[in-house]
């Protein structure tokens, strides 16, 4: 049985007292007892910054100890990701990335690390649709519009992506294979810089997720065109789905997972897997994922890793689908 985290000191005090403390070997570390380091490895202002925000505002709650962010974005994820796994094996450094730069960037990078053999899944936070998007004064008023411009002015079309083969590129590879369009695909370091480049009118068109990209959507600076999802979402209930236009999801909606390196002792990963279990629970945290729009479709790590390995197959056929190879 993992005792929660919040007990432990309270139980380790309370067993000292009786002098059976030496029994409980896991607790006597009394883990973590220093802050505790996320890196996330793309931008500010993205959406895993966002989501971050609000889960390390209040895992603290449940580790006992303040829960730090680290930005380290370069190469569409892949300069956190190495430094993520090169850090010690001692549960006080986790990475929060998502399953295309975790199974889909190996298939079709040289990296210097293997990702599924280096790397194991504390939680997975939640899934994150997409929001394909353009300037509210832009002449493009349906996602047909914006395809007919790219057929009749091939190469013009604009698109802010994060990096070649991270989340915002492969979205709009997906969409321009689908609709057989040409676009100019500019490379930004994540989704924040992606919106300051349409928003500023460097590029036409990008995707965003609804925690970055949802006040815009209400305030009327830009227009959503199409979601990345199977469903509708409720805020745009009159923008088209992926699915509904044949399109497949698994390019586009990505899964934001916590991991850290494989070879992290056990006692300390169930602590960490316990605190983000308890956070599931707590009021706020749910409340501020709501207020941003995002959803918390929680799955504990072990459960994820088994889908993980489904997912290898599912991204290879997607490579060999915007490839050719």
């Amino acid at each position: 049985m993992t005792i929660p985290s919040t007990m432990r000191r309270w139980v380790l005090g309370a067993l000292a007292a009786t002098g059976v403390a030496a029994a409980v070997p896991a607790m006597a570390e009394d883990f973590p007892d220093k802050p505790v380091t996320v890196t996330i490895p793309f931008s500010a202002g993205g959406s895993h910054d966002v989501n971050a925000r609000i889960f390390t505002s209040i895992l603290p709650s449940y580790l006992g100890q303040p829960v730090v962010i680290k930005l380290t974005p370069g190469a569409g994820g892949q300069a956190g990701t190495a430094a993520a796994i090169k850090a010690p094996a001692d549960g006080y450094s986790m990475l929060f990335t998502h399953s295309l730069v975790d199974q889909l960037q190996p298939l079709v990078a040289n990296l210097p690390y293997d990702t599924t053999a280096a790397l194991t899944t504390v939680a997975r936070i939640n899934t994150a649709p997409a929001i394909f998007y353009v300037l509210a004064d832009s002449p493009w008023q349906t996602i047909d519009d914006l395809v007919t411009y790219a057929k009749e002015n091939p190469g013009e079309l604009r698109y802010a992506h994060s990096g070649k083969w991270g989340t915002g590129f492969t979205g709009g590879a997906a969409v321009a294979d689908h609709y057989g369009i040409e676009m100019t695909y500019l490379p930004y370091k994540g989704g924040g810089p992606m919106k300051l480049a349409v928003l500023s009118g460097d590029a036409d068109f990008t995707l965003g997720r609804p925690g970055t990209i949802g006040a815009e959507i209400e305030a009327g600076k830009v227009r959503a065109l199409l979601v990345g999802a199977d469903e509708r979402l409720p805020e745009l209930p009159d923008t088209p789905t992926t699915t509904e236009l044949g399109m497949p999801t698994e390019a586009i909606v990505m899964q934001r997972i916590v991991q850290v390196p494989s070879d992290l002792p056990e006692d300390r990963m169930q602590v960490l897997r316990t605190a983000f279990r308890e956070l599931q629970e707590d009021k706020t945290y749910l409340r501020m994922m709501s207020q941003m729009g995002e959803n918390v479709e929680y799955m504990d790590g072990p459960d994820y890793e088994k889908l993980r390995r489904q997912q290898a197959e599912s991204y290879s056929a997607l490579v060999q689908a915007l490839t050719g190879q």
